[in-house]
């Protein structure tokens, strides 16, 4: 199964971006939503993850008030929202389902699906 992630492109310091996560022919419903990126040059990492009920998991605790995760099960969607981004929140930003029954996964290795990616670059 492959994950199709849009909504990445280039903004200015201080915008917004909603990124999008779908499988194309299935529901995402039953599984967790997990988003993660990598910044060149540098290790990836978890960002945020939404349950199959709707709990949001933060995987960086210096996203908080500025990320957020949702679902909409009738578009089958999983959205990141990036507000007040800042040029260190340039990277590739990844989607992927988590295998553990609808809950986020701690380990990064409990996601199954993933998703190619899309680039995000913050910069003036």
């Amino acid at each position: 199964v492959q994950l199709v992630e849009s909504g990445g492109g280039l903004v200015q310091p201080g915008g917004s971006l909603r990124l999008s996560c779908t499988v194309p022919g299935h529901a995402l419903n039953y599984y967790a939503i997990g988003w993660f990126r990598q910044a060149p040059g540098k290790e990836p990492e978890g960002v945020l993850c939404i349950s199959s009920t709707g709990t949001i998991s933060y995987y960086t605790e210096s996203m908080k008030g500025r990320f957020t995760i949702s679902r909409d099960t009738v578009e089958r969607t999983g959205y990141l929202q990036m507000n007040s981004l800042k040029p260190e929140d340039t990277a590739v930003y990844y989607c992927a389902t988590g295998r553990l029954g609808g809950r986020c996964p701690s380990l990064v290795g409990d996601f199954g699906a993933w998703g190619q990616g899309t680039l995000v670059t913050v910069s003036s």
